[in-house]
């Protein structure tokens, strides 16, 4: 829920919003490949928001038959976010913490072949994240630095998950 606390509130910090723009952004971004923010998670979080006083209606716009709230942050939504920030700019991008090598340490149990074709589905998974961050890549091509920087950040992860579950194989095939 921060992820998606930090986002919705990050973007109402620009300006006012309504839930369904949100939701776009969301979907056109494709941020439930980077983040925990799932689209449907929009919705639940600004009334959340709202309830906590960190959000709250700055308007109605009426569209055909449908009444939209329009959400503006408030001072509070504003510390709360400043907050969330620090927290995640204090942690460490991404976790060593896998169940992975919990699950390797008993393999075994498994029928025979059968942890080798998890881990060479699992492979495949990867070629495919592989293959959207490129493209990500392509379509946010000039954003800034820091996109740039994520991105190899990214890719060095993937790159490096890849070896590991080649090195893998061939353990579990020797």
């Amino acid at each position: 829920m921060s992820s998606t606390r930090m986002l919705v509130l990050g973007l109402l910090n620009e300006g006012p919003r309504h839930g369904y723009e949100i939701n776009q952004l969301v979907t056109a971004g494709a941020l439930e490949q980077w983040t925990d923010v799932k689209p449907g998670s929009v919705y639940h979080a600004l009334a959340k928001l709202e309830t906590e006083g960190l959000a709250e209606t700055h308007s109605e716009e009426r569209t055909g038959d449908r009444l939209r709230r329009v959400y503006a942050i408030t001072p509070e939504g504003r510390r709360t976010l400043r907050d969330l920030l620090r927290k995640a700019l204090a942690a460490a991008p991404h976790s060593p913490r896998s169940d992975f090598a919990l699950a390797l340490r008993w393999h075994a149990l498994l029928e025979s072949g059968e942890a080798r074709d998890l881990v060479a589905a699992s492979s495949r998974a990867l070629e495919a994240q592989r293959a959207m961050l490129a493209a990500g890549r392509d379509a946010k091509a000039g954003l800034s630095p820091l996109a740039d920087a994520l991105f190899d950040n990214a890719e060095a992860h993937l790159a490096a998950d890849v070896k590991l579950l080649e090195d893998v194989q061939r353990l579990l095939d020797g």
